[in-house]
């Protein structure tokens, strides 16, 4: 069966490849008969809840736990040191791609120091989640106060105070990279323009926060964990190596998972703890986050300060661009996937659109005492992307250059690929100009422009924005696997098999949060067998029964699952047309697979059903050549092997309203043009962007944790740390350009992250663009009322 075959399978009439189909789980989710972790409850569960540190920085002089222990309902009362002697030992959020990192040993409580507030310091486990909190309110923990260091400005200063002494200082990690000249093209430029951007800390948000549920058998010495999580196979070797447990003995299982935007990656001391617990009393033990606990230990992400330079000719071409990185990590690096990713991927990113060649990026990550920092959805990629189509923006504006012309003049064109970024990162099959046409016939560029400044004669101010960006999406080899003792698998799995009814089972290791990854692969595996998609059964967060994989992170999920899904249905398909081709003694050649039925090619008249093949493999192969022993079961594995990621790229376009007397911003309609290659459903992929912008957006104009000088969270409600809501958002009109990319044969790229990581720079351009008559600049977010008013001179 050759390429043009199997590519023919997806593209033919009435595939299930690039049709609407509503997410498998939707019906049952609107009607609430979905099942998350908390809805699971065994006979005799117990539940945990945590004594946390209500200090940025602290030393643990004593702690009394006799009061919690007689408190009736109470059984286990556990602290940090007894924790310690379950574990193996501490673990390090280190990789060894990040070359130079340090970061201090982790216990999953603390045990001697409290470094942040909210880390957990005495576990109590009792009958329920209410007598436990109670028995909170027992323990007596005696501290001493410590200097914090909240300010990453100030925090490799000699006179400011290290968070672990054993590391020397408080940097994480640093790291420059540098392409062509980047002095030279600056002395010789026409214009040069520099500024200094901030980026606020927030978090995830997901509507179900973090839950789990650990039932150990000691009659078996068997570990089963429903978590919440996005990548079961990898929490399956953390949870095993952490607490001592043979991995072939820890099921975990991910039932429905309400959100994790990168969340639900990480390994958390008081999920760690809670397994413990179960261990140690041979009973089930549950822990479920509240709200409050989300934000406190819940990872951070996108506190950045970023100076930018760029420098262009006078007829507006960009020749280098250059920036100087410090990122706020918390007081450990977060384990298993580090502290780091963000600040690498600001250097890797930052101005990615665009064909100069001159390009030098440098960051320093470094340790504050507050909730550690980590993977955030599109993770580093909005605030590169609002740095370097910020420096653009005011570069054109210095040049006299509308900013579409500009961009014009500077992306990299359509037909330079493969080819290598001004970060040194190969890319290949990307659309920028075609993304860029496509946009301005959607925003209707010109009207608008005329628009705007209609309104402005009445003392309305709006503003346009454009934003390029490009996304690295489903990573590829990056020495993740075993640093830290974390199996961070770059490879996933998919398992297909037909059953003796003449359904499919499909079994993949890429997991599902509400994106619709089980129908996706449904889609996959239907239209490329040949059978209708309701004889498709998915099935995906179980490791007793999924292939190894890495899971969904970092937009994967399509890209590498379902290219393992495509050629695992390949396999099986070939198997199912050799099996018939022998029963009806007819050339595999001339058969295909239409609705669940071999036909004839050209034909729809069954010959034979998939049920009939299922009944003979299963129950009846004498009837078949002994040359044919048939397996019914493929498995495939897919990995990147020579790419760092499948980038994809596009474009968004935003237009605002700003009220000059009051700060406010007023989002009236968003634009995204976006390539991620082949599209498998594309309502799925628009939500996926919808969502990501909605997230994107929340951080450019509502998000931040904010804290004070002693390192205390101030808004760790709902009621003070402000989200977007639907009433808030505008229309977002999203378009596809499909070009499929080289790396697989099914040609899908990763979508989930695009709209997340150029929001917050459309936004800010866009408002930059409504105050700039005014003189107004904004290079910081959240863009507050606040904020808004500062940059006009109002306050």
């Amino acid at each position: 069966m050759g390429k043009e075959t199997q590519i023919n399978l997806l593209d033919r009439p009435n595939s299930y490849v690039g049709r609407i189909l509503s997410r498998d789980a939707a019906k049952r989710a609107v009607a609430g008969r979905g099942r998350y972790t908390d809805d699971i409850m065994p006979h005799r569960t117990l539940h945990a809840a945590f004594v946390r540190s209500p200090y940025g920085h602290a030393k643990i002089l004593s702690i009394d736990i006799k009061a919690a222990q007689e408190h009736p309902g109470v059984a286990l009362v556990m602290t940090g040191e007894e924790l310690s002697e379950m574990c193996t030992g501490p673990w390090v959020g280190t990789l060894v791609c990040f070359e130079g990192m340090k970061s201090a040993p982790q216990n999953p409580m603390a045990v001697d120091r409290a470094c942040w507030q909210g880390e957990p310091v005495v576990m109590v486990v009792a009958s329920s989640r209410a007598v436990a909190e109670d028995a909170c309110e027992l323990v007596s923990v005696h501290y001493e106060e410590l200097p914090v260091v909240v300010d990453k400005e100030a925090a490799l200063d000699p006179e400011i105070p290290i968070i672990h002494p054993e590391l020397g200082d408080n940097l994480a990690f640093e790291k420059t990279i540098e392409t062509g000249d980047v002095e030279k093209a600056t002395s010789e430029a026409d214009i040069v323009i520099e500024d200094t951007f901030t980026f606020g800390r927030h978090t995830a948000v997901s509507l179900e926060p973090r839950a789990l549920l650990a039932e150990f058998d000691p009659g078996t010495d068997r570990l089963t964990i429903h978590t919440s999580s996005q990548c079961p196979h990898m929490i399956q070797a953390v949870f095993a190596r952490t607490l001592g447990v043979p991995e072939h003995n820890v099921r975990i299982v991910a039932p429905d998972v309400g959100g994790s935007f990168g969340l639900k990656i990480h390994t958390f001391g008081d999920e760690v703890a809670t397994t413990a617990a179960s261990i140690k009393l041979g009973r089930p033990v549950k822990f479920i986050a509240d709200r409050l606990e989300s934000f406190a230990t819940d990872i951070h992400a996108r506190e950045n300060r970023v100076k930018g330079r760029i420098a262009v000719t006078k007829d507006g071409i960009i020749t280098s661009m250059d920036i100087d990185i410090r990122s706020g990590a918390g007081a450990y690096s977060q384990y298993p996937r580090t502290s780091v990713f963000e600040a690498n991927q600001i250097l890797n990113i930052t101005g990615g659109p665009y064909a100069h060649q001159n390009y030098r990026a440098t960051t320093q990550v470094v340790y504050l005492n507050k909730v550690p920092t980590s993977q955030y959805r599109a993770v580093g990629h909005p605030i590169g992307n609002s740095v370097g189509e910020s420096l653009v923006d005011q570069a054109a504006d210095a040049c006299g250059i509308d900013p579409v012309e500009f961009r014009r003049l500077n992306v990299m064109r359509d037909d330079s690929y493969p080819r290598t970024s001004a970060a040194g990162i190969e890319m290949q099959d990307l659309s920028h100009q075609k993304c860029l046409e496509t946009l301005v016939a959607e925003m209707n560029y010109d009207s608008l422009r005329t628009e705007q400044a209609a309104y402005r004669k009445k003392g309305i101010q709006r503003g346009i924005g454009i934003a390029a960006f490009i996304k690295g999406t489903a990573p590829g080899p990056s020495g993740y696997y075993g640093a830290g003792g974390a199996p961070i698998a770059t490879q996933d799995a998919c398992t297909v098999k037909l059953e003796p009814s003449g359904g499919i089972l499909c079994m993949v290791g890429v997991t599902d949060q509400g994106q619709g990854v089980d129908t996706v692969m449904g889609q996959i595996t239907a239209a490329t067998i040949g059978t209708p998609i309701d004889s498709v059964r998915v099935i995906e967060g179980d490791t007793d029964a999924v292939p190894y994989g890495g899971g969904t992170y970092a937009s994967r999920a399509t890209a590498i699952g379902g290219e393992a899904t495509y050629q695992a249905a390949l396999s099986l398909r070939k198997e199912i047309l050799e099996i018939a081709g022998a029963l009806l003694q007819a050339d595999i050649d001339a058969l295909d697979i239409v609705n669940g039925n071999i036909v004839n090619k050209g034909d729809t008249v069954s010959r034979i059903s998939l049920a009939e093949i299922g009944r003979i493999g299963h129950f009846q192969v004498s009837e078949l050549p002994n040359h044919i022993q048939p397996v019914l079961s493929a498995t495939h594995r897919f990995r990147l092997r020579d790419a760092l990621y499948i980038f994809t790229n596009g474009i968004q376009g935003a237009y605002v309203e700003v009220d000059i007397d009051t700060g406010f911003i007023k989002l009236l309609n968003h634009w995204v043009v976006e390539d991620c290659g082949r599209v498998i459903n594309p309502q799925l992929a628009d939500e996926q962007v919808r969502g990501g912008c909605v997230q994107g957006l929340g951080g450019a104009l509502y998000e931040e944790c904010v804290y004070d000088s002693a390192g205390q969270l101030q808004n760790a409600t709902l009621a003070d740390y402000l989200t977007p809501m639907a009433g808030e958002m505008p229309d977002i009109n999203v378009s596809h350009i499909q070009t499929h990319t080289g790396v697989s044969e099914l040609g899908a790229k990763g979508v989930g992250e695009s709209g997340t990581g150029a929001a917050p720079a459309v936004v800010m351009n866009a408002v930059n663009d409504a105050i700039r008559p005014f003189g107004g600049k904004i290079t910081s977010q959240p863009m507050s009322p606040t904020i808004i008013l500062e940059a006009l001179g109002k306050i």
